[in-house]
Parts: C-alpha cells; sequence; structure tokens
C-alpha cells in the first residue's frame, strides 16, 4: 500500500479572495538561482499549508493498494489531517536508502517496479542532464546534474497518483487532464536516423520508448539521442473534462507517459492541481466539483500555457546570463565539448565543463567530439560566441 499526502491548498484559499486571484494570474511558482516568486504567499506555502515534519497539516491522501509486482488494483482518496515526520532531500533519501534504511526500502522496490512498468507500458523518461546553477562563494557556477535514483522513483509515485486520478477524472466526467500528443511519423523516422548516426542500437520492432530507456545519458552519443529525442514530446496542454464532453480518446492521453495523466501533487506549485483534485474528490462522492472548480475549466489551460512559458523564459533567461558571465573571464580559451544538436546554420554543443550549452556555426556531426574556444561572452546582453577549432 502506497500512502501519498498532498498538502490540501483548498483549505486555505477561497474562491474569489486575493490569493486566488492573484495566484490564477501567476499560474506557477518562477524560480531563480537567488529566489523564487511563489505561487501563494511564503506564509502559506512555506508554513499553513505546507506539510512541514511534526505539525498536523489538512492534506488530501491517496491510498493505492499495489498488488505484488507494483500493478495498482485499488485506489481512495480523501481529505485527512497528516503529520509528516522528517523532511528529508533527495541526497539525504539516497544515501539512507544506499546505506539499508528500513523505512525508506520499499520506495526503491516500488520505484523500480513502477519503472518496469512505465517501460512495459511504452511510456519514457528523459535522463537527460539538467543545467543547474549551484552556490560558489559570493558567485554562482553551472554544473550538469544528473538524476538520482530516489528522484526517479519518487516521480514513479507521483506519476501513480496522476495516472490514478486521470482514470477518476474519466469515470466522473469532470476534470482537468495533462496531455502530449503522439510524435508523428516523420520525427519518430528522424529519430530512427539520428540513432544509425550516433551508433545508439536500435533493433526491429522496439518502440522508442524502450530505446530511450537502455541509453547511457553520461555517452556523448547517447546524450546527443536524447536532446534529439526531447523533439517527439512537444505540444504538451491541458483539456478540460465535463460530462458529456466528446474529446477523442486519443487527444486525453499524454504521449510521453503512455497513458491518461493529470497534475495532482503539487497544488503549492502550480495552480491547475488545486482545481483538478477538487474534480477528484468530488467524484469519489459521486457528486459534481463544487461551482469555483468546474467554472474555471474552461480558462485554466489557457492561465497554465501562459504561465509555464513565463517559466520558460526565466530558465532560459537565468543560464543565458550565467553561461555569458562564466565564460566571460575565459574569452580566448578552448574547452571540450560535444555536438548534441544541429540546427539550420549551426550546431549545438555541450561542453563537458563548465556547464555550458551553446551554439556554433556550420554543420557539425551529432556526437561528435569537439573543442570550442570562447570568442566573446556578454553577460549584460546573456550572448556569448564559440567557434570549433577542432575535432575527432
Amino acid at each position: 500500500m502506497v500512502w501519498y499526502a498532498i498538502a490540501d491548498v483548498a483549505a486555505f484559499v477561497a474562491p474569489g479572495d486575493p490569493i486566488d486571484v492573484e495566484s490564477r494570474r501567476r499560474g506557477v511558482t518562477l524560480y531563480s538561482p537567488d529566489g523564487r516568486a511563489p505561487l501563494h504567499p511564503p506564509a502559506l506555502s512555506e508554513d499553513l499549508a505546507s506539510l512541514l515534519p511534526g505539525r498536523d497539516r489538512p492534506a488530501v491522501l491517496w491510498r493505492l493498494r499495489l498488488d505484488p509486482d507494483g500493478q495498482l488494483v485499488e485506489v481512495t482518496v480523501g481529505r485527512a489531517m497528516v503529520r509528516s515526520r522528517v523532511q528529508l532531500s533527495y541526497e539525504e533519501a539516497q544515501a539512507r536508502i544506499d546505506a539499508g534504511d528500513d523505512e525508506l526500502a520499499p520506495l526503491a522496490v516500488v520505484g523500480a517496479q513502477r519503472s518496469a512498468i512505465e517501460r512495459d507500458r511504452g511510456g519514457v523518461s528523459l535522463p537527460v542532464p539538467e543545467q543547474e546553477a549551484v552556490r560558489d562563494g559570493d558567485g554562482y557556477r553551472l554544473v550538469y546534474r544528473a538524476q538520482l535514483p530516489v528522484e526517479g522513483w519518487n516521480a514513479q509515485l507521483s506519476l501513480l497518483c496522476g495516472m490514478a486520478a486521470a482514470d477518476l477524472m474519466l469515470a466522473g466526467g469532470w476534470g482537468l487532464l495533462r496531455t502530449l500528443p503522439p510524435a508523428d511519423e516523420e520525427s519518430l523516422a528522424a529519430l530512427r536516423r539520428h540513432a544509425v548516426a550516433l551508433g545508439v542500437p536500435w533493433p526491429d520492432g522496439a518502440r522508442y520508448a524502450q530505446v530511450i530507456h537502455d541509453v547511457d545519458p553520461s555517452d556523448p552519443a547517447a546524450a546527443a539521442f536524447l536532446i534529439q529525442a526531447t523533439r517527439l514530446f512537444r505540444g504538451a496542454d491541458h483539456v478540460p473534462l465535463r460530462p458529456g464532453s466528446a474529446t477523442p480518446d486519443d487527444v486525453l492521453v499524454h504521449a510521453a507517459i503512455a497513458a491518461p495523466y493529470a497534475h495532482v501533487t503539487a497544488p503549492l506549485r502550480r495552480l491547475g492541481d488545486r482545481f483538478a483534485t477538487e474534480c477528484v474528490l468530488a467524484t469519489v462522492h459521486g457528486q459534481d466539483p463544487p461551482a469555483w472548480a468546474r467554472d474555471a475549466l474552461d480558462e485554466l489551460p489557457a492561465l497554465l500555457r501562459a504561465s509555464m512559458a513565463r517559466a520558460g523564459e526565466l530558465d532560459r533567461a537565468v543560464v543565458d546570463h550565467l553561461e555569458a558571465l562564466v565564460l566571460s573571464s575565459h574569452v580566448g580559451e578552448r574547452f571540450p565539448a560535444v555536438v548534441v544538436d544541429q540546427r539550420r546554420d549551426a550546431a549545438v554543443v555541450q561542453l563537458r565543463a563548465p556547464a555550458v550549452v551553446a551554439t556554433v556555426p556550420g554543420e557539425h556531426p551529432l556526437g561528435a567530439e569537439v573543442e570550442v574556444e570562447v570568442v566573446w561572452a556578454d553577460p549584460v546582453a546573456r550572448t556569448l560566441e564559440l567557434a570549433v577549432r577542432s575535432s575527432r
């Protein structure tokens, strides 16, 4: 049995109050290296509504009964008061699991089972290392951060809740699904060609999800392949559900997850989760959602698209600034890099260190190991210029 407690934001935010109005304008929490613009006031998101250890908090509690192989067989969900015992970082949780911690050991077992089920289902999680800004004295540096196993296991539990929520929404008729269209044949054919060019094995009859699961993201050719695979996952959106709506079944599926899916596990930082959760809770009681939730369903997709676009713009601006800042003191120096993408008249290279991803003029083979020179870097304009000086 998996118990998964989520902050009950609706217990604190009344329809039409200033927090509700402002959260609809913001849509998501925005993150930057030196701070964040929260979706909700810190008094809620960091205190009263947060499931902090040692404190009683209102929550939405999911109970997910699994069979011995990790398959979901029964779901119950409802409001509850919970008390968290301890708050762990991913690094702390991983260290405890690696040391044989009996309390956390089930997470590794269930997480691995759900990962295997995801693979069999045709779902995929792209293990692309992320650029991350970390404090370094009075400043910051960029590093590539690979995901810890415990992060993937935890993500599988979140996906499990999201898929269970989607099934309940589809049964009840009310909801807000997170969707992604399937990859088109042209994109899949292009990815197969890239696999051949990069030497990534693609056995006959294998689905792209199986191929992605088998690659090692630390290998330069595999990293380039994974960058290409991200092109399969474009067009994510939210689709509102109402009783009698005639949305085609294939539109209601999240292609990367290979199942219907809904965002319900992060209401403190994502606006839509609060409304989606109310639809689920209404369904389990055989009722319609409250008016404030069902009346917002049609406007939420546009609000969420706009907020995610702002978040993406901020992320890109922060990384562009830090990349130029990091390299501004290295003009004229050379760094080893790997070609991870090819655009019309430029290639995208990933420096091994520092963690910079940038374009260089000309065409260069995917996966090629090159040496690039920093021609110039302007932190104020958030721009830089690199040039390939040698390849092998």
